[in-house]
């Protein structure tokens, strides 16, 4: 435990933050999990419709500092390719 009092709240700060970042991340594998729903039932609307959303969620979770850019851009790549498949 540390003794300096900034080092005491950064330790706090660094809870909050773990548990935001957890939250998210855990958002956005439910997302993907739901495009891949998706892909099994083969309706290309609904396909559609969560890789857009998925797309958005990558973004937003990169954008946060949860993940790196260049981890969501390869996702958003795989996402694609998936699609462009169907």
């Amino acid at each position: 435990m540390p003794n300096i009092k900034s080092a005491k709240k950064r330790v706090l700060i660094a809870e909050v933050n773990r548990e935001k970042n957890a939250a998210v991340k855990s958002q956005m594998k439910t997302q993907l999990k739901k495009f891949a729903e998706a892909v099994q039932s083969g309706d290309k609307k609904a396909v559609e419709e969560q890789l857009l959303t998925s797309v958005s969620m990558l973004d937003k979770t990169a954008a946060k500092g949860v993940i790196h850019k260049n981890v969501a851009a390869r996702r958003k790549s795989n996402l694609y390719k998936v699609y462009n498949q169907m």
